[in-house]
């Protein structure tokens, strides 16, 4: 195994980097335009919902896995299995996760190449007193902008790859200390700044009282596949950092940490979003372009908006690459686990594909606009490239690699096993989450997915 007994030097470095690979552009970028999308606060309590029941004691189980295997998601999944007489085939199980994160990086760094494209826009004072209608336009251009796509695209992913060839302790643990205290820190400088000049009380009640006629088979499983993204449920990146978390740290207070952190900050995000956006009339669901048209608009308006809009960039940068790091990561994990693999060689071979794949990405927002390859299945209608993959990483893989891991941790691996690892003997803690691991939540992602898709 190329890079055994790689830890990271730190049970707070590793609290960061697991932090980083949860909150993301999850949480700033897709759940302000999902709950925006899909009516405000009926979403956030389905979503609120599936953090709680499901998604934390799916976050221990995929530390246990990740800690008690000691490899890669793909290396540990299927040494695990051999070690307790399971088919060794479940290293797919481990496989799935690693492809989850990598299809998301494909198209994320698209998105943070948006960020990147807006910086020098929004340091160059473009956005003071733009309209509605120069706002869109703006967004248009640099989607338009087949070479300027590309660019920045490849700039993002090059950063990320960067960080990933220094290493686990000198690049990921490194970075993410400076990064995420730096992210909450934003944040809270933006949420103060929208109280002051957005309408904050629009925005409470738009997030927190829930209209459940809005409610929908798609609203559920919008926010439960939601939930498992923003925590990073069923991809690679948890699974992988839990192999480098030394024996001596508490799994269960590490997930809650997690999931503490992760949910902090998609509040926090709403905060700093939507007193803006009600303030000015604009509208919340304006979908995956939220970020991009509708809050240069008011920015523009604002007082101090090229400070503040500059500030907003940073911290979408920051959460993006905080989680694209955690993304390549787990794939080349896996790479440098084969006898005589180069780190930075692996890093170049899968950051390289990751960037060529995002191209689809890329394309979707311009030459290939009107390319619909899936256009006669009801749920992909109208779909590109871009948007195809990302319904099937985020509600389709992200939920398959959830379940099974469920299983796998429930009934594959021993109860002497998860009660070494956890810690927590035989608890009522340990017996309720071993519960939700074998029945709970194999079922409540079954009985959701099978609900949407006997919907259409």
């Amino acid at each position: 195994m190329a890079e055994s007994g790689v830890k990271f030097s730190s049970r707070w470095g590793f609290m960061l980097a697991a932090m980083g690979s949860a909150v993301g552009l999850g949480n700033i970028w897709r759940f302000t335009f999902m709950a925006g999308e899909n009516g405000g606060g009926a979403f956030i309590f389905f979503y609120f919902l599936f953090i709680i029941l499901l998604g934390i004691p799916c976050v221990i189980a995929m530390i246990t896995i990740g800690r008690r295997g000691g490899r890669s998601p793909a290396g540990s999944t299927e040494a695990l299995a051999r070690a307790e007489g399971a088919s060794a085939n479940w290293k797919y199980l481990g496989w799935i996760a690693i492809s989850i994160a990598f299809l998301a990086l494909t198209f994320f760094s698209v998105v943070a190449g948006w960020v990147l494209a807006y910086l020098p826009i929004s340091l160059s004072g473009a956005f003071a007193g733009i309209s509605a209608e120069g706002s869109v336009a703006l967004f248009n251009e640099v989607q338009a902008s087949v070479w300027g796509m590309t660019f920045w695209h490849g700039v993002f992913m090059a950063l990320t790859m960067w960080v990933v060839a220094r290493g686990v302790q000198n690049g990921v643990e490194k970075t993410v200390k400076i990064m995420m205290p730096a992210l909450f820190v934003i944040l809270l400088t933006l949420v103060l700044y929208a109280a002051v000049a957005g309408d904050f009380r629009a925005a409470l009640t738009f997030m927190f009282v829930p209209d459940f006629s809005r409610v929908s088979n798609d609203v559920v499983l919008l926010a439960l596949g939601q939930a498992f993204f923003s925590l990073s449920v069923g991809g690679g990146g948890i699974l992988n950092y839990g192999s480098y978390l030394d024996k001596q740290a508490s799994i269960p207070r590490s997930a809650f940490a997690i999931a503490g952190a992760n949910v902090s900050v998609d509040m926090l995000a709403g905060l700093a979003i939507f007193p803006i956006v009600f303030a000015f009339a604009l509208e919340p669901a304006a979908g995956p372009g939220l970020l991009f048209v509708t809050l240069p608009v008011a920015l523009g308006q604002m007082p101090g908006g090229l400070i503040v809009g500059t500030l907003f960039l940073l911290l979408v940068l920051f959460a993006a690459l905080s989680t694209s790091i955690s993304m390549l990561e787990s794939t080349v994990s896996r790479l440098v686990e084969k006898p005589g693999a180069s780190r930075l060689r692996m890093t170049l071979y899968a950051g390289g594909l990751a960037w060529f794949i995002g191209l689809g990405s890329v394309f979707s927002h311009n030459i290939w606009a009107d390319f619909l390859p899936l256009n006669f299945i009801p749920m992909f209608e109208g779909a590109t490239i871009f948007r195809i993959i990302d319904y099937f990483v985020v509600n389709n893989l992200i939920l398959t690699s959830a379940f099974f891991i469920t299983i796998f941790a429930g009934w594959v691996m021993s109860r002497e096993a998860t009660r070494d690892e956890l810690g927590l003997g035989e608890s009522l803690g340990y017996k309720l989450w071993l519960t939700v691991m074998r029945f709970v939540a194999p079922m409540g992602i079954f009985l959701v997915a099978a609900g949407t898709i006997l919907s259409y």
